[in-house]
């Protein structure tokens, strides 16, 4: 039965995850540690972390199809983010989980309750600025939507170190930080956002899970659960990335403001 569930699960997170580009861990985990209440935290963010590359992966195969990743900045905010996805797994068992989770929890739900409030303006955004400091780029799509912003990469790369701890620290994938990120502060348009954060999430996990492989935090059976998950996000993944083109970027936000303040509340209750 096992292997049924966790397929079913990993389908499910794999769908909703790629939909608002935020890898899915943030639903995992939460999950796993009320399924598997016994489990070491840092085996259950091994398995996350994993599972989120799997996504990730897939997810961005898609979105390369529909040519909605800005590759020039996601790699440079990949880059950022493996020191801190490096720090990230190697410092899990060092910080106090209940206090770091009661800190982490509010974050979640201030931000999530802000982008309930700030409406997305989609249509507006273009090359909203003429400094030089600022990079500039411009999109276009497989069905010809064309897209043009500007923002700065150094706020991105200081960004992306953070999310890069955050996300392997945790193992929720760093989505639920990046895409609320880069589309307020950095101007990127949404289905750019949540296509280009995968990217970012790929790279980003992949190093997390290779640092806790190379440590043993893997056991047989968290590497069979990380396994089925996996299957099951591959095939989620192609969904949610299909149904983004059927969904507007205003309700991608809300999406991901509704389980940003959902997992709040969740990690906010599990350090009380």
């Amino acid at each position: 039965m096992d292997v049924v569930w966790l397929i079913a699960l990993g389908l499910a997170v794999g769908a909703l995850g790629t939909l608002v580009g935020a890898g899915g861990g943030f639903i995992l985990v939460p999950v796993l540690l009320l399924v598997y209440p016994n489990d070491n935290p840092e085996i259950i963010t091994a398995i996350s972390l994993a599972v989120v590359f799997a996504n990730a992966f897939s997810g961005s195969v898609a979105y390369a199809r529909m040519r909605r990743i800005d590759y020039k900045s996601g790699l440079l905010f990949a880059l950022a983010t493996i020191p801190g996805a490096i720090l990230g797994a190697l410092t899990t068992e060092m910080i106090p989980r209940k206090l770091f989770n009661a800190v982490f929890g509010v974050l979640l739900v201030v931000a999530g309750v802000y982008l309930i409030i700030k409406r997305v303006t989609e249509s507006t955004r273009g090359p909203s600025s003429s400094d030089p400091r600022e990079v500039h780029r411009k999109i276009v799509e497989s069905n010809g939507t064309i897209h043009e912003f500007s923002f700065s990469l150094k706020l991105g790369m200081w960004v992306s170190l953070f999310v890069g701890y955050l996300s392997s620290l945790l193992g929720i994938g760093g989505g639920i930080i990046h895409v609320p990120v880069l589309v307020r502060f950095l101007n990127f348009p949404v289905h750019l956002a949540t296509a280009t954060s995968h990217f970012i999430l790929a790279i980003m996990a992949l190093t997390g899970t290779i640092v806790h492989i190379a440590n043993g935090t893997f056991s047989s059976a968290g590497l069979h659960r990380a396994i089925y998950l996996a299957v099951g996000v591959l095939v989620g993944a192609q969904v949610g990335a299909f149904f983004s083109n059927r969904v507007k970027g205003e309700w991608i936000i809300r999406c991901l403001a509704v389980a940003l303040a959902f997992v709040g509340v969740r990690i906010f209750l599990m350090a009380l």
